[in-house]
């Protein structure tokens, strides 16, 4: 019993020092890793909630670029930080769902060696046309397409964006043909679409909706089964004549796995409050995109490991597994 007592009171001191620490946190600056270039709509998010996040916690929050590799270069450097609660990052759909099956080896275990805290936000997409083509709903496009087989083609920011692989689901969910034409990015496709050397483009919605206003390119529908709070005069491409798309970028803020319990409920708690500001889920609108809803981790990984599941089956479909 005298030994029993001594392994219990043994314990409890191991765990006291932990709790209290957790209790205390932060004491220090957070950094915030954002896997894609300043400038950007991932960026834009982070910093979105940076500043009213720092408020929250009482210490500063600030944002690190760390671009490179789709955003999986970042993603690793979140991965690998000391699990304590001072590294977060905000991982994508292309880091943990479409790279899981992309790339033959990645740095990091998308579900494994990452704790997902809240959704920060859903990165929708808009299917554009040049204005020359006789189209204008998703179901006149592939009527189009299937009265004119091997004419259609469509441009993308680069095998295996979600500008391509968006366009992959497209075809497999109708039965069309459609070429994949690359570009090096998704501002050169969008300028191609604009001049009519591409027809159509799945575009994101930044550089996308001013164009569209102009009367450039014309919308055919946002892949979101939901209407965009930025543009709700364009219609789903769900209710346009593909019953059951719905396709999002998407961003989710996470730590490494192995951090303390109390600090990711801590976090947790913060970042949930900070989404649901209406100054915060304003800038995100204004972005073009949707604002995330407060979830917890066990939610969020039902998610992601459905995400991982579902775009791995495209991007076998596109013949893109194990390419990178």
């Amino acid at each position: 019993m005298k030994r029993l007592a001594l392994l219990v009171l043994a314990g409890l001191a191991v765990g006291a020092p932990t709790a209290a620490w957790a209790q205390d946190f932060p004491t220090r600056q957070i950094t915030l890793i954002a896997p894609w270039p300043a400038g950007g709509a991932v960026d834009a998010v982070c910093r979105a909630l940076a500043q009213p996040l720092s408020e929250r916690l009482g210490k500063s929050v600030v944002v690190e670029n760390r671009p490179g590799a789709g955003s999986v270069i970042g993603t690793a450097a979140g991965a690998k930080a000391a699990p304590d609660g001072y590294t977060m990052v905000m991982a994508g759909s292309g880091s943990l769902a479409i790279s899981a099956t992309m790339y033959k080896k990645l740095p990091y275990d998308p579900v494994k060696d990452l704790i997902p805290l809240t959704m920060g936000a859903k990165i929708p997409f808009v299917l554009v046309v040049n204005p020359s083509l006789p189209v204008h709903s998703p179901a006149e496009l592939v009527a189009y397409a299937k009265a004119n087989p091997g004419k259609l083609s469509f441009a993308s920011g680069g095998p295996g964006s979600p500008h391509h692989l968006y366009g992959e689901l497209l075809k497999s969910m109708t039965g069309i043909e459609m070429t994949h034409v690359p570009y090096k990015g998704s501002a050169p496709a969008l300028t191609d679409v604009i001049a009519g050397h591409v027809p159509l483009l799945f575009s994101d919605t930044v550089p996308s909706l001013p164009q569209i206003r102009e009367g450039k390119v014309r919308a055919l529908g946002v892949s979101t089964a939901v209407r965009l709070p930025s543009a709700p005069e364009i219609p789903p491409i769900a209710e346009g004549g593909v019953p059951g798309f719905d396709a999002a970028g998407w961003g989710v803020f996470s730590v490494p796995a192995g951090t303390p319990k109390e600090v990711v409920s801590k976090l947790q708690a913060a970042l949930n409050g900070v989404l649901v500001l209406p100054e915060v889920q304003q800038q995100i609108i204004r972005l073009g995109m949707i604002p995330g809803e407060p979830s917890s981790p066990e939610e969020l990984q039902r998610f992601i490991n459905g995400e991982i599941a579902r775009w791995g089956k495209v991007v076998q479909q596109a013949g893109l597994a194990g390419t990178e």
